[in-house]
């Protein structure tokens, strides 16, 4: 089944004015991109450290100025976009693997970091989980109670909810994640089913968790899946928002989400970035996280434990969650 006009679109369609507003928007990046290159080239060999991160930037920021201030060690981030979340910056990290720009990658999603290491583009000696959070399900207070909340995952499927829930593009981000341990949990045929069921429902599937957030605080969405920080994000703009209760019976279908941190194998600036990867896992640097609500726990949590490919999961999920 195709779902049609639920989707937020990163590219607008190209004509008249959005075609103008594209270009002027790879024009962008792409000069972004060249001033990135350059200061990295410029860069002190020790003064300075490169930092892929897909930490959300109105967090990172902050302690990367507290770093500097610290250490006088200069650093040069490069964020992701919301839309495609780690695996942009993973990508990113792979075809570099030959010839390293960055030093740090400080992902909060520690799978895909895992999976860099395993490709040896992440140092294999120098990573470590750092904090956690969590997978929630999000309600609007105003359209849904507490009470009536859905408790699990599955229940999203229900067709009393048909049309009212919200959910990010299940192949990339955190509910990529989020899906492949389901179907661990689940197995193929039922995980199957209830992506079908779920699709047929009717969801919103937007570009990313926050939007989520959004939506279902405007009240057009009633529920949402989504992550801890963005609903405490939510909580801080007044949005109409609760997370609701995970019982222990289903707590199995809500993944706790460690944050990592890691050398990239062949880094350019490694004692600046040894200091940052020391940084990062520093108790006031946790202590800050969890106190803007980033992180829920300083703990790193349990690895999330998938037995199939990451990328064989996301292939069957595109193929059910077709976009137009």
């Amino acid at each position: 089944m195709t779902i049609k006009n639920h989707f937020t679109y990163v590219v607008p369609p190209l004509g008249g004015e959005a075609r103008l507003n594209r270009l002027k928007a790879e024009l962008h990046t792409v000069a972004f991109s060249l001033l990135f290159l350059l200061l990295v080239g410029c860069a002190d060999s020790q003064r300075t450290v490169v930092v892929y991160t897909s930490q959300d930037q109105i967090y990172a920021e902050p302690l990367l100025a507290e770093f500097t201030r610290e250490t006088g060690i200069k650093v040069l981030p490069l964020f992701d976009s919301e839309s495609v979340k780690t695996a942009g910056l993973a990508q990113r990290l792979i075809a570099e693997k030959d010839n390293p720009k960055a030093d740090i990658f400080w992902s909060n999603e520690e799978m895909i970091a895992r999976q860099l290491v395993d490709r040896g583009v992440l140092d294999s000696n120098t990573w470590a989980c750092v904090g956690s959070r969590s997978r929630r399900i999000v309600i609007n207070t105003n359209k849904v109670s507490l009470a009536d909340a859905p408790r699990s995952v599955h229940e999203l499927a229900d067709p009393k909810w048909k049309g009212k829930v919200a959910v990010a593009y299940p192949v990339y981000g955190t509910t990529a994640a989020h899906f492949a341990r389901l179907r661990e949990a689940w197995g193929d045929e039922k995980w199957k089913q209830w992506c079908q069921a779920f699709v047929d429902n009717r969801p919103f599937v937007v570009d990313g968790n926050s939007v989520v957030v959004k939506l279902v605080g405007a009240g057009e969405a009633w529920i949402g899946l989504t992550d801890s920080d963005d609903v405490a994000a939510g909580l801080r703009n007044n949005l109409p928002i609760s997370a609701a209760p995970i019982p222990d019976a289903h707590r199995d279908e809500f993944l706790q989400i460690p944050n990592s941190v890691a050398l990239v194998r062949g880094a350019p600036h490694t004692e600046a970035a040894q200091k940052f990867f020391e940084f990062v896992q520093s108790e006031p640097t946790l202590a800050a996280l969890v106190k803007a609500s980033a992180l829920e726990s300083v703990r790193g949590g349990s690895s999330i434990s998938i037995s199939r490919p990451l990328d064989e999961t996301r292939a069957i999920v595109a193929s059910i969650f077709k976009r137009e």
